[in-house]
């Protein structure tokens, strides 16, 4: 019998107004939401609005996250990966783990783990400024060695020792968004190297048996897997190699595939992607699959970048994909990352809404429901 397989699906923690510095980009006090609820149909065959069918509920309530946590396991994703931010030397947007998921009576149900998302933050949450002013830089992510290690205790200390927390072999694992950011912070390969050592000497010091290192991949071409910033330029396979990340993974299609067009269509990048990960990156690939992609409720002005035919039915066939993938690579981590929980701003998500009600939960549950 071949082991189960986890699904992970991402977590956008900012469905919450509890975070004041949350407020200078959505005054209104519902976090996100705010624009969820104010999109419009910008186009005769625009699939918006779309709303959630739990309303719009606040995830750093506990009960709230209970009700969540119940709606996912049900269908078969048993792990969240939450995305998780440091700016201005502190951490921001935690009150959906901290207050929501790990206060749940039911949190048992699920494992969770971290996604550094060590991106610059911008105006790109604010549509009053995100048309002509998206990419002003408001808080920087890149920290220097002393700051890395203050978090590192943080995420050991306040994370790693939760019994949900995620491993792989016993490490807990960590995700890292932005390569070339933290790269730049830090100092450089080698003293990113130097610092990823720390990072597992301190998980090791603190009763794990290792710290399971995960990269996201972006745009990758052989020996290059670039982060978020245009500018910064690509990574030599070798340099890749000496930092001893332990697997990979993605974040989003956007991030290596033109996204407006047909689904079907965009799967087969998706397949070739997987083979060019597979056979030019010295590290385990865990497969990966987004539901869609439309960021239109983040801007006034209509972008033409949406995802055609992303119905829960073709959903399905990406994530029967990704589970043939891992039957015929047993040597793999039995793992699939999903685009998103609820990235309701990028048109990304498993949460229930008005145009496809459960439709894509559903479909996690065929495929994976017996897990």
């Amino acid at each position: 019998m071949s082991q189960p397989i986890d699904v992970a699906a991402y977590v956008w923690p900012s469905y919450t107004g509890d975070e004041p510095r949350t407020r200078m980009f959505w005054p209104e006090g519902m976090g996100e939401w705010q624009s969820v609820k104010n999109a419009v149909k910008k186009t005769p065959d625009h699939n918006w609005p779309r709303y959630p069918l739990w309303g719009y509920v606040n995830e750093a309530d506990p009960y709230v996250m209970e009700m969540e946590i119940n709606a996912a396991a049900d269908h078969g994703v048993n792990v969240f990966i939450y995305d998780w931010y440091w700016y201005d030397r502190r951490p921001f947007l935690e009150q959906c783990l901290d207050n929501g998921f790990l206060k749940a009576r039911n949190n048992g149900r699920m494992k969770f783990y971290l996604m550094w998302a060590n991106h610059n933050a911008n105006h790109l949450w604010d549509i009053r400024n995100s048309d002509d002013n998206g990419y002003t830089v408001i808080w920087r992510a890149d920290i220097d060695r002393k700051e890395f290690e203050i978090v590192c205790h943080r995420v050991i200390d306040q994370y790693f020792h939760q019994p949900n927390y995620y491993t792989i072999d016993g490490k807990p694992v960590f995700m890292i968004y932005d390569l070339k950011n933290l790269i730049k912070g830090l100092g450089g390969v080698e003293q990113t190297r130097e610092a990823f050592e720390f990072f597992r000497e301190e998980t090791v010091k603190a009763g794990f048996p290792g710290l399971h290192l995960q990269a996201v991949a972006w745009r990758f071409v052989k020996g290059d897997i670039t982060g978020v910033d245009p500018d910064e330029g690509g990574m030599d396979q070798a340099s890749l190699d000496s930092l001893g990340f332990d697997s990979v993974t993605n974040y989003q299609f956007v991030h290596f595939t033109n996204m407006n067009r047909d689904y079907l269509e965009i799967l087969e990048d998706v397949k070739a992607e997987w083979k060019r990960l597979e056979e030019g990156c010295n590290l385990p690939y865990v497969p990966h699959v987004s539901i869609g992609w439309d960021n239109n409720p983040r801007y006034r002005q209509f972008l033409p970048f949406v995802c055609k035919n992303n119905t829960p039915e073709n959903f399905e066939k990406a994530l029967r994909m990704a589970k043939e993938y891992l039957q015929a690579r047993p040597q793999l981590p039995r793992l699939v990352t999903l685009n998103s929980w609820n990235e309701w701003t990028e048109t990304s998500f498993l949460e229930p809404d008005t145009l496809y009600g459960y439709g894509y939960l559903e479909a996690v549950k065929r495929v994976f429901g017996k897990e």
